[in-house]
Formats: C-alpha cells, structure tokens, sequence
C-alpha cells in the first residue's frame, strides 16, 4: 500500500497530535465521554452503512476557514448528531475530535457497503503501490489552540453567553445594586461613574455583602434588570428567572463606613457607596439596577450527539422576548435542565404543535388535533438547574413558544 499525506494541513497528523498534547494545560479542556468514545471505537472498526452518509457526499473534502464540525458533520451524515461516528470513521488519524484545522484534506472510502472517513487516501485512489508514507512538513505561525474549527459558528451563540442569567428571584433581589449616579443623572452609558451597595439595612432580612477591593475579591461585574419568570408552558410552574442583560462595569473602590457627631453630640454612622465605573453597555442602565461578579472564563465544548436517554420537552421562550417565532441561528429556553440530565450538546427534533380544530366533516363536529410535525432541530448549549437554552440549527417554519422537542430520529 502506498500512502500518502497530501497538502491537507500545515503539520503532519502526528505533529498535531503531539502539539496538543504538549498544550493541552494551556488548550481548551473539551471532554470526551465514553459513551462518544466508545461509538467512535467501534466505527473505527466496521465504518458505517453507506445508506447512513448524506446523499450528496463528497468523495473529497478540504477544511476551509469558517467550517465547523456541525456543518462538516451533515455534510457527510444525513444526521450531522452523529459526530461521533464522524470521528469513529477517521479515529486512527484524528485522536481528538476537536482539533480538526483548516487545509485538512478528507477522503471519504466506500467499501462493501461499508463507509469510512480518513485523512489519508486509499491504496486504491491512484497513489501508487508499495507501504511507503511520504508526508510533507510546512511551518504554521499561528497557536494551534486557537486554529481549530469550533463546532459551531461562534458568532451564533458567543456574544450571547455573557447575557442572560438564570437566578431565584430572591438571588437577583439582594445582589449589590446601584445607588446613585453623578449630578442626578438617570441613565447610565459606558464611561459613566457611579455608586453602589452590597449591604442592605436588614430590614428584610437580606444583610448582603458589602462591595469591596480587598485581595480576592470580584472586581468586575455585570449588570441586570428585573427577574422574568419562565414558566412551564402545560404547568405554569416557574422553573426559574431569567435576568435581564444590561452591561459591565469595573468596581474601583470599595464601600465603607463613616462615623460623625451632629449639634448634640449624637454619633451618626453614614455608609459610602462603592464607586463603579461603566465600561460596556448593551443599554442604559439607572439606579436600582444589579451587580453580579464576572464569572470565571470558561471555554466550552458544544460537540452535538444525541441524548444517551429518551428527552422530551416544550419551548419556554424565545430569548429576549422581541419576537414570536423564531428561526435558524435563534435562541430559546427550554424546560428541562440539568437535574433532567441535559448536558450542552445534546440535539434534538423540534415538534410543531398540531392544530386543533373542529371535525366539521362530522355532523358532531368534534375536537381533533392534527400530528406534531418535525420542524427542525435545536442544540443546547447552556444549561441550568431546570432550563436551558439551545441554538435552533434548523428550522422549516417559525418555531413558537410551546413547541415541544425529543430525541432525534
């Protein structure tokens, strides 16, 4: 067998392979769950029925700036989900399903009905006879860790992950909140100064943590509104509030207590408001308004498979709340969470709720429901203790709240 490494990437495989290892304390931490590794393994072994690969195929295929995994994967799967057998196809070349970089080349073999994806070309696609591997090494300039393709674009769900926040009501009610503004001002905007508290008086019970620049304290925060309820569209329970997202703004100094006299000698004690300064704004934000600390960076792995046990739920929302329907590269909330077993990733089918209606072929006309149809799919990327919210990857009609959603076919 003659095999040969084309001009598919700018290191060889086993290069990639031992670079990510060497960075892996610096890389993103994307696990694999052996469940995925286990389905890769025995793909790896048998391939998969050529009647399970996308009907347009290609036999080919070069990595390409802006790829993702997601759309890599419908575009030699009929289910783009099933990642994982994506991977099972090419395991002996690709140990890490998430360092996949732009130039790679694809093959796609097809054998006794059997289909497998591979790096390399096959023996018998012209390269020649005899087992010698000949690769081509060129330099890459760039970190590796920030060349790989994500799984899905991230201009669809990055910008949205700094904003919404799931919180008990009573969370949100006793976080720090804004005081005052300069000169009486009743907006604020970025650039802007203000004043803050994290103690409360107690009157309710809610003494709060007072704002503070000591070591180890939070010094950047974001900025919320409000506590809308999400509530079960069947049960109306309140499965949690969604908070309202409104900015950022930097803690420069920290609250404290001042102790004075008045005319009759009484000791007065006067708090001072932290000073905060606004640094981004999605809008403007006033008195009354919400701190919680930035949380910690962290870098998140979206690798779309099928729930290991059967799932089903409704739409709760559509974020933000603006509009009615929502279509592909939008966001809603789902009702189940992690103490329902979901887990980011998770793809599943989005049923449109049938109609209902009146028989009027019946002379008794009675009540009917047409079928929930299939209307696209949804990944969720976000989870809390009882919603989530999921990207909707596909869609053929406007998808509302109430819609349900189950385990892909």
């Amino acid at each position: 067998m003659h095999t040969i490494f084309g001009s598919f990437s700018p290191f060889s495989i086993a290069a990639i392979a031992l670079l990510s290892a060497s960075t892996g304390s610096q890389a993103q931490d994307f696990p694999i769950t052996p469940s995925q590794k286990s389905t890769a393994a025995q793909v790896a072994q048998t391939g998969i029925p050529v009647a399970d690969l996308a009907p347009n195929a290609p036999d080919s295929y070069t990595v390409r700036p802006g790829d993702t995994l997601w759309a890599i994967s419908g575009l030699f799967l009929k289910s783009p989900w099933r990642w994982p057998e994506l991977w099972g196809m090419n395991l002996e070349d690709i140990r890490n399903p998430h360092r996949i970089y732009p130039g790679q080349q694809l093959y796609l073999d097809k054998r006794n009905g059997r289909a497998t994806l591979r790096t390399r070309r096959a023996a018998n696609d012209g390269a020649g006879s005899g087992n010698t591997v000949r690769v081509s090494p060129r330099t890459r300039y760039e970190t590796l860790a920030d060349a790989s393709i994500p799984t899905l674009s991230p201009q669809a769900i990055e910008p949205f992950l700094d904003e919404p926040l799931i919180v008990e009501e009573l969370t949100l009610l006793q976080a720090p909140r804004i005081v005052a503004t300069q000169e009486g001002r009743v907006l604020l905007s970025r650039g802007d100064r203000a004043y803050a508290l994290g103690a409360y008086a107690g009157g309710d019970g809610a003494i709060g943590k007072p704002l503070s620049t000591a070591k180890g304290e939070p010094l950047d925060y974001r900025v919320f509104r409000n506590a809308t309820p999400l509530r079960d569209p069947t049960t109306q329970e309140i499965l949690g509030y969604e908070a309202k997202y409104l900015g950022k703004a930097e803690l420069v100094q920290g609250e404290s207590v001042i102790q004075s006299t008045d005319k009759d000698a009484k000791v007065l004690i006067e708090k001072v408001p932290a000073t905060i300064d606004i640094v981004a704004a999605k809008e403007e934000m006033r008195t009354g308004d919400r701190l919680i600390p930035e949380p910690p960076r962290e870098f998140r792995s979206y690798v779309p498979r099928a729930p290991s046990t059967p799932i089903k739920g409704q739409i709760v929302s559509m974020y933000g709340n603006t509009v009615a329907y929502a279509s592909t590269n939008q966001i809603v909330v789902i009702n189940r969470g992690m103490d329902d077993g979901i887990e980011r990733g998770y793809v599943m089918s989005i049923l449109k709720d049938g109609e209902r209606l009146k028989d009027k072929t019946d002379g008794a006309q009675p009540n009917i429901k047409l079928p929930n149809e299939r209307n696209g799919m949804l990944m969720v990327f976000r989870t809390f203790k009882r919603v989530s919210y999921a990207l909707i990857l596909q869609a053929t009609d406007g998808v509302k709240v109430g819609d349900r959603f189950t385990n892909p076919d």
